[in-house]
């Protein structure tokens, strides 16, 4: 059995090679400069991970596992696009650094690719595999369209976001597991287990997303917080802090999303704090965690098999950056 951090080295050393031809660089280059800025890679090892909880981990876990992390770099330079966002991990987004017609391209061919990888593996399950992969594909724009629709909203509730979130940052998470489970030989059972236990630790991992946008410590986050704040994001704290908000406070929250005090940021965060958010965030934080370690719990291996498992969840939730 290996660990997260194993099994991310192992990952990363495969994965960061070359990707596309050399053949039309203005296209290929900016595709490959976008995947050279890294990430956690969570995604692809959780693949790895849901294969090895079942059994030895099988040549097309790697296969998924890199279709996965091309296809969510394909959405995270459209997402960019569309957030006007100028820097990714501190490093220019692609649109910034080249222009959007180009980023637009390179997200197109890097989500081709991923279907490239999938195209490697000939086995009974490949039917379900990509049954599992195009559902996700379809969820997640549907969570980035619900996520541009809040933009505009006035209000928008807890219920809302939550299935918001669940669609953008959940099922992708909780696929790469089953995904990993179904080519471990996994029964249907188990699949829709460890399936509720992504979805769950999805949405624990963007409750503390969200909490340390706010609250983290720009030492350990990389970066100042109170961005979601500036751009008036609805978070799991503003949507809470204008449920439980006194008329007053409630006031001087929507004057300060619709103006451009100097102290926004500040300002913003002590409301939260008045309205006791970051407490009420992280009992949030830990109740979809539980809920998701009981799903884990509840799955039919033995339990030494789940131990990296509990361990990268852990991880997840109590990170600080």
């Amino acid at each position: 059995m290996f660990s997260f951090e194993e099994l991310t080295k192992q990952f990363s050393k495969t994965f960061n090679t070359r990707h596309f031809p050399g053949t039309v660089p203005s296209l290929y280059n900016p595709a490959e400069y976008f995947l050279s800025i890294g990430g956690k890679r969570v995604r692809p090892v959780m693949c790895l991970m849901g294969n090895e909880l079942f059994g030895d981990i099988h040549a097309d876990a790697w296969h998924v596992a890199n279709a996965v992390e091309l296809f969510h770099n394909f959405t995270l330079i459209h997402d960019d696009i569309m957030d006007k966002a100028t820097l990714r991990r501190g490093m220019q987004t692609v649109h910034a650094k080249y222009n959007e017609p180009t980023a637009l391209l390179a997200g197109d061919v890097m989500m081709i690719a991923s279907y490239e990888c999938l195209n490697k593996i000939n086995a009974p399950y490949l039917h379900k595999l990509m049954s599992i992969f195009n559902k996700t594909a379809k969820e997640l724009c549907e969570g980035q369209q619900l996520d541009m629709d809040f933009e505009q909203q006035q209000n928008v509730t807890l219920d809302e976001y939550l299935h918001m979130i669940t669609l953008k940052t959940s099922v992708l998470l909780a696929a790469s597991l089953q995904m990993g489970a179904l080519i471990g030989g996994s029964g249907e059972g188990n699949q829709e287990l460890i399936y509720k236990f992504g979805k769950n630790l999805g949405i624990a991992f963007q409750v503390q997303d969200d909490y340390l946008d706010a609250f983290g410590d720009p030492k350990k986050f990389g970066k100042q917080p109170g961005g979601d704040i500036m751009a008036n994001k609805k978070t799991f704290l503003l949507i809470h802090a204008l449920e439980v908000a006194s008329a007053s406070q409630k006031k001087e929250l929507l004057q300060l999303m619709s103006g451009n005090d100097a102290d926004k940021v500040a300002k913003t965060l002590q409301v939260f704090r008045d309205c006791k958010v970051d407490t009420w965030s992280k009992n949030l934080k830990d109740k979809y965690l539980d809920i998701a370690l009981k799903h884990l719990e509840d799955i039919a291996v033995i339990s030494s098999r789940k131990k990296p498992l509990q361990e990268l969840a852990g991880f997840l939730v109590q990170r600080e950056y």
